[in-house]
């Protein structure tokens, strides 16, 4: 098992390395530059698309509404990544790791576009009606037989990861922030964990869509504004942390207090790895909930999808990130959830761990909904649709397990199988632009995306 173990650690190492990040980065500006900087462009316009795709139009092609589409994607991208990873990028990387993060993400509202436009593009009807997509669809029915082997490998990576990454270790993450702040037994939240996820998840994306459209709006602003609270006691300091995370993304920081100090190329390489990891802009997730919107406009759904990445780490992970910095317990040694706990406590004293755990219990929960989609609809992809309520019925067993588990080899192996679904899906991406640059072009002058 050590042997197994330190395979897949090397194996982690070089599929979350270097040569990822840059390959993950270097698509989303190539993507950028081709669509003439679009998504930076209409991320006004967006929001007007987002609100106007509120109610679903009965005479679009779909099964759920093109807001609670992107909530759906959203339920899955918000997680411990905007509480635990943005606390561990600013404590290894320092406050310039941050600013990487901006950056990735706003580059990566390209990527995200790109995907959803393909989702809807080549997407499926199967044989129970449920409309399906997401890379191994946009591989399959964009690029032809020849590479069809690139869809099996991005379907079974993200059938595997989703047990990990997206139910165990959410489960896990649930199970251990109730425990320590309210001292619930890890084995009461599995078995609460498995009846809630039970109540959704067998209604299928439609009951997952009207759940997360609900429940992501509210716990997102709960969290914003809880988070507001830490900035506006600090405000005065807004400016000089602000300077700071500047400085930091393009010179050394140096060691301070519990902080060991970090170098640009540590700022860069975990601001960017955490950033990628917290909204998946690229790991091509996102588009298979997209694809079952309702709407016969690809870039009109794109438009929309890219917010998730904006609304994700622009907005989410920065009141995060700020507040470490403002309060200055980014210098304290504390690391993880820890760090995002003391930067509210001082705050809000007492009332900051509360506020930190019941919000990563529900973002976990959360993700472990959205994540149930992309894992069945990628099994589907592999072993057709009579494995549905097979893999729903694995994936609820999978919560109390993973509540009570020590997953420290599951994150691992989930966390690498999540890097390698990238793969397929950038390669995709690339091949695929030229097509996405001209429906991107062809939609400009439609009525139906300027309304």
């Amino acid at each position: 098992m050590e042997l197994v173990s330190n395979f897949i650690s090397q194996l982690n190492a070089l599929v979350w390395g270097k040569p990822m990040l840059v390959m993950i980065f270097g698509t989303g500006i190539f993507l950028m530059i081709g669509l003439k900087f679009m998504p930076l462009l209409n991320i006004v316009k967006a929001f007007k698309l987002l609100w106007q795709g509120r109610q679903s139009d009965e005479k679009q092609a779909g099964e759920i509404s093109s807001f609670n589409a992107l909530m759906t994607s959203l339920s899955a991208t918000i997680g411990t990544g905007n509480i635990t990873g943005v606390a561990t990028a600013i404590f290894i990387g320092g406050p310039g790791a941050l600013f990487w993060m901006w950056i990735t993400a706003l580059i990566g509202m390209a990527t995200k576009y790109a995907e959803a436009v393909c989702a809807v593009h080549y997407r499926e009807v199967d044989e129970q009606g449920s409309y399906v997509g997401g890379p191994m669809y946009y591989i399959k029915n964009g690029l032809g037989k020849k590479w069809l082997w690139l869809g099996f490998l991005f379907a079974a990576f993200g059938a595997l990861a989703s047990f990990g990454i997206g139910n165990t270790v959410q489960a896990n993450s649930v199970a251990h922030a109730l425990e320590t702040q309210f001292n619930i037994p890890l084995w009461l939240t599995g078995i609460v964990l498995l009846i809630l996820t039970a109540a959704v998840v067998l209604g299928g994306i439609q009951r997952i869509a009207q759940v997360a459209g609900k429940l992501v709006p509210f716990m997102a602003l709960a969290y914003l504004m809880a988070g507001l609270v830490v900035l506006i006691t600090h405000f005065s300091a807004i400016p000089d942390a602000l300077i700071l995370i500047v400085k930091s993304a393009f010179t050394p920081v140096a060691a301070t207090g519990g902080f060991a100090g970090a170098s640009i190329m540590m700022a860069i390489q975990w601001g960017v790895a955490r950033g990628i990891f917290s909204n998946e802009a690229g790991l091509g997730s996102a588009p298979i909930a997209h694809a079952a919107a309702k709407t016969n406009d690809p870039v009109r759904q794109g438009t929309i999808a890219m917010l998730g990445t904006f609304i994700d780490t622009i907005v989410l992970c920065s009141v995060t990130g700020l507040a470490i910095i403002l309060t200055g317990v980014w210098t304290s040694g504390a690391k993880g959830a820890a760090l995002t706990i003391a930067a509210f406590d001082q705050a809000m004293p007492e009332a900051g761990g509360v506020v930190v755990s019941i919000a990563q219990a529900v973002f976990a929960f959360t993700t472990i909904l959205g994540w149930s989609v992309y894992g069945e609809r990628c099994v589907e992809y592999l072993f057709g649709i009579r494995s549905i309520k097979i893999f729903r019925i694995l994936w609820i067993l999978a919560v109390p397990i993973g509540a009570m588990g020590d997953l420290s080899f599951i994150w691992l192996l989930a966390d690498t199988l999540n890097a390698l679904m990238a793969l397929p899906n950038l390669i995709a991406l690339l091949l695929l632009s030229p097509v996405i640059f001209k429906l991107t072009r062809t939609a400009m002058n439609k009525s139906s995306y300027q309304t």
